[in-house]
């Protein structure tokens, strides 16, 4: 074979191997390609490598740490093993042999030797820390908050950040040292028995590197006793009383901490100096006694038990007074609650006049739909395909001609799984039926027996209330989905049209192309679907779109926030977004009790970070709302230019941001303990709040807050809010109103408002029985329950009108059969001692009055002949 023809072969084999390799290497990390490709569909391509490089860096960091102190302590080992050469001899014994084996080993190759060993050890050390390589970036670029704690007064941000970090290095660090010091000791013991058959003595530098050594793991130790007087912080001996270090704590226990510190510096340094002076030893032994000692009092119950007994408990609220007054204060920090308003609201009985303008404005706006009913009544009328669901019911505020009104909402989504059985082809559900179209929306108010009225309705999207979308596509919801791709030569069902439908092509921004044979053949891999690399449907402009829901969109950007779990649906004039609030939250707090969140325990929150999510294009954005918060600024100095300031939010966004129903119910949870901010008053527990009660069916069930618009925040204007009633712990009256600000200037203002101890306010429990009470309600609902119909009753709706308590319960009825839309029929209305049922809430409102006037006339009249004369005459 000639020259060339050798090496065209040889090069065409070159190429070959390679681009197997590289198709294997490829599909191999077919998992990184298809996230690189995504994220960088989103625009977060830096970002990507930015979180991929950054768990490197630091394990590499780590590791090079543990590799230096390894390989350094093995190198001096090698400086004091084989010193000295024994002298050279023709017939050497085995001993000898092995000791100038040794002597080489050590001397010439211990680079070779120590290098991969120190490598392997430091890896193994060093790998649990790269579980935790997001909590080291946080110590490394978090701030300080401001906050001192209430007992060391150190920054909290120590031990948000720092702290944790301190205490993953301490136990690492000292099984690294206590790994070294065993190995030196083999490798010196080992020389020592050469040496011995030699009669030398091992090197004096040797026996000071093993003293340094154990001076520095009992210094390592020492560090932990260091770190055990902020364990104190988070201990929980006081619950269900209080949270934190009490009297024993911080009296005996840390002084003990501070005694055994000393006396393990002293037991340290004792056995240095008797390892190279025996005389020493008189001193090591009762110094290391005393230590024992001390260790058996620090960890005994003993001790504190009989302090605990004999004089915290007889004096208890002397005693724990201080520690009580700091768990206070940290928890009302850790939870921002430190700014709460408190106001003084003394309600009255007769209602202001329904002619007042702001009496009409409060009952326009008043939420009489439960969101589960409502949502059943917008899946029969408005679904109008069976492909077609309302992933629940939103609640906002929009400005309807001119005047601002609460409303309900609904996304109306594709669902992939309520295709008809025949229509449940890959076709179908990947190019064909890839999205869903436009929204819903009626008036929060509505009368019983009238028509329900829609600000936005239909398919397209129609409104006679000036609501208009220019595009209405969902590509991205609540929904579950696998993968579209779009836009293809299939077309893709945009909407239902009569006896047809209107196609379209997909224009947005998301998407991964998938116009080469590679990709195609790259995401059939990764989708297990061959389907993909074989349809001949695709176009050069097709992209495939995969994780459309937006709560997995999110998590995998940001895994480190937590999620709000009601994302909420906003209408524009150009199309449709969702906002999903976003929390930075930590269980590590100091002296802050803690909540046990479905998502998982946490002693500090802050709804720092709103996500806004284009349910066409797929954008994610994520802008801060709490620039306070150390935990988000950190994590904006580690990620720069990923969150951006609420100032930048677009602005026909800005009025539709709410404050979370969640952290509101955490915060009133934490809050309705710790609104005793006196400490003796907390101790005596005699103001406990709990979330008022109503019921559902025969079950008392919590009302958890929900969205209002009222003038309670200021009297010249009307607010969208969240409000909460909460009741005497135990009790079934009222005892305060919580609200919190979702409009500026007032977004995330809390407002108390407390009714007086000695004044009965009714409880919705109570009111729930007047109505029972009542024979003309309970014999209308016994004749709707008698005509095929099932009677239904809503949540109970409780606030402030003027300086009435009002009550509004909606009444529903319902089909028995198996088609069942829910229809608002008559709403109960009470200001706690009268009950009124009517059509509407205006009629109620009315007939309330009357009932009112006339039962203060029957009084008046029964009961002036007992009166003094002088108060009976007019």
């Amino acid at each position: 074979m000639s020259d060339w023809k050798r090496r065209a072969a040889i090069v065409a084999a070159t190429t070959l191997g390679l681009g197997i390799i590289f198709f294997g290497l490829s599909f191999l990390a077919s998992n990184y390609l298809v996230d690189i490709w995504w994220f960088e569909s989103l625009g977060y391509a830096f970002y990507y490598w930015q979180r991929l490089l950054y768990r490197y860096l630091v394990f590499a960091a780590v590791t090079v740490l543990f590799f230096l102190i390894f390989f350094l302590n093995f190198w001096v080992a090698s400086r004091y093993l084989g010193t000295t050469t024994p002298p050279s001899v023709k017939n050497r014994s085995p001993a000898l042999k092995a000791y100038q084996d040794l002597f080489k080993m050590f001397r010439a190759g211990s680079i070779w030797v120590y290098t991969p060993v120190s490598l392997v050890l430091a890896i193994v050390i060093a790998y649990p820390l790269m579980q935790q390589w997001e909590a080291f970036l946080l110590y490394v670029f978090g701030p300080a908050m401001g906050i001192p704690d209430p007992v060391y007064a150190k920054d909290a941000s120590y031990y948000l950040f720092s702290y944790p970090i301190y205490i993953l290095l301490q136990r690492r660090l000292l099984i690294a040292f206590l790994l070294l010091f065993i190995g030196m000791v083999l490798l010196y013991w080992m020389e020592h028995r050469i040496l011995m058959r030699e009669d030398r003595r091992i090197p004096g530098g040797a026996r000071w590197h093993l003293s340094l050594l154990i001076l520095l793991v009992f210094f390592i130790e020492v560090w932990d006793y260091v770190l055990q007087r902020y364990t104190l912080l988070y201990t929980n001996d006081h619950l269900p009383l209080f949270y934190g270090p009490g009297f024993v704590e911080m009296q005996i226990i840390l002084p003990l901490i501070w005694v055994s510190l000393l006396l393990l510096m002293a037991t340290a340094f004792s056995l240095l100096l008797s390892i190279h002076n025996e005389r020493f030893i008189k001193v090591f032994i009762p110094v290391g006694v005393l230590f024992v000692l001390s260790l058996g009092m620090r960890y005994s119950s003993f001790l504190p038990d009989a302090v605990e007994k004999y004089i915290v408990k007889p004096n208890e609220i002397s005693k724990e007074k201080p520690f009580i007054a700091n768990n206070i204060k940290a928890t009302l920090d850790a939870y921002h609650l430190t700014d709460v308003e408190t106001r003084d609201f003394n309600p009255g009985r007769v209602p202001i006049d329904i002619a007042a303008p702001n009496i009409q404005t409060g009952l326009r706006n008043i939420p009489v739909w439960d969101g589960e009913l409502l949502e059943a009544v917008f899946e029969q009328l408005q679904q109008l395909r069976t492909y077609y669901d309302f992933s629940g019911v939103n609640v906002g505020r929009y400005t309807v001609n001119g005047v601002y009104q609460q409303v309900f909402l609904a996304a109306r989504e594709l669902s992939q799984k309520q295709l008809p059985a025949g229509a449940r082809n890959w076709i179908n559900e990947h190019l064909s039926y890839t999205h869903g179209y436009g929204a819903v929306m009626t008036p929060a108010s509505q009368g019983g027996n009238e028509p329900l009225t829609w600000f936005l309705q239909g398919i397209p999207p129609e409104s006679q209330y000036g609501f208009s979308i220019e595009q209405p596509g969902i590509y991205f919801g609540l929904e579950s989905f696998n993968y579209v791709i779009a836009p293809n030569d299939a077309g893709e069902i945009d909407y239902p049209s009569g006896n047809s439908n209107v196609m379209t092509n997909y224009q947005g921004k998301d998407g991964v192309p998938v116009s080469s044979l590679f990709r195609k053949l790259l995401f059939a891999t990764y989708f297990e679907d061959r389907n993909i690399f074989f349809t001949t449907r695709t176009n050069d402009n097709s992209k495939i779109l995969f994780r459309q829901n937006i709560v997995e969109r999110i998590q995998t950007l940001t895994p480190y926030l937590r999620l709000d779990k009601n994302p909420y649906l906003v209408v524009t004039p150009k199309r449709l977004y969702w906002i999903q609030d976003a929390y930075t939250v930590s269980d590590w707090y100091p002296n802050a009790t803690p909540f046990a969140a479905e998502k998982g325990a946490l002693n500090y929150i802050r709804n720092s970070v709103k996500v806004v999510v284009d349910a066409y294009n797929g954008t994610v954005d994520y802008y801060i709302f709490d620039p306070k918060d150390p935990v988000i600024r950190a994590y904006s100095r580690i990620y720069p230019g990923t969150f951006k300031d609420a100032q930048q939010m677009p602005p026909e966004l800005l009025p539709h941001v709410r404050y979370p129903q969640e952290l509101f119910e955490i915060q009133m949870s934490i809050y309705a303990k710790y609104q005793q901010t006196d400490p003796e008053v907390f101790y005596q527990q005699e103001d406990m709040w709990e979330f008022a009660k109503t019921f559902s069916g025969n079950q008392a069930v919590p009302i958890k807050p929900y969205y209002l618009t009222l003038d309670l925040i200021d009297a010249k204007r009307f607010d969208f809010l969240l409000l909460t009633p909460m009741s005497p712990k135990g009790r079934d009256n009222l005892r305060a109103l919580a609200i919190v600000g979702c409009d500026p200037p007032h977004y995330g203002k809390i407002i108390v408002y407390n009714f007086p101890k000695g004044k009965l306010v009714y409880g919705p429990s109570q009111i729930y029985a007047l109505i029972n009470q009542d024979t003309k309600i309970s014999e209308q609902f016994t004749l709707w329950d008698q005509v095929g119909s099932q009677v239904e009753r809503g949540k109970m709706i409780i606030l402030p009108v003027g300086q009435v308590m009002l009550y509004i319960q909606p009444i529903y009825l319902q089909s028995t059969t198996q088609l069942k839309i829910p229809e608002l029929k008559r709403l109960i209305m009470s200001q706690g001692e009268i009950v009124v049922m009517e059509p509407s809430l205006e009629e109620a409102y009315t007939k309330l009055q009357e009932r009112i006037k006339i039962d203060t006339e029957r009084q008046d009249k029964r009961f002036l002949p007992l009166l003094p004369q002088s108060k009976a005459q007019p």
